[in-house]
């Protein structure tokens, strides 16, 4: 079992930046590919970005040179770091754990509770 506590969501201008972290409780967490999904108003959670157990990083085209994510396995913690935000960025960021390829919802394992991130114009 492996609980997840996302930090770090706001409201921001246009062109900003923001630092998300995702705790992580329980064993393991070095076993887990981490991943960030991110849900907007009226639309379906999508897919953002993953890391794998050895710190192997992949990304939607939508991110991709505007976010970075990376873990420290030491302190059970994943991050997301978001440059050049756009107000099309504005949703609810959630932290997932899974064992295989994290880039759909129903690879994901567990779930945080999600934190807003709100990006004006």
């Amino acid at each position: 079992q492996v609980q997840l506590v996302e930090f770090g969501g706001g409201l921001v201008q246009a062109g900003g930046s923001l630092r998300l972290s995702c705790a992580a409780s329980g064993r393991a967490f070095g076993l887990y590919v981490m991943a960030w999904f991110r849900q907007a108003p009226g639309k379906e959670r999508e897919f953002v970005a993953t890391v794998s157990r050895n710190g192997d990083t992949d990304y939607a085209d939508s991110v991709k040179g505007r976010f970075t994510i990376s873990r420290d396995n030491a302190k059970n913690t994943v991050y997301l770091q978001m440059n050049s935000l756009k107000p099309e960025d504005t949703a609810v960021y959630y932290c997932a754990a899974g064992l295989v390829g994290v880039r759909t919802t129903q690879s994901v394992l567990y779930w945080g509770q999600g934190t807003q991130v709100t990006v004006s114009s």
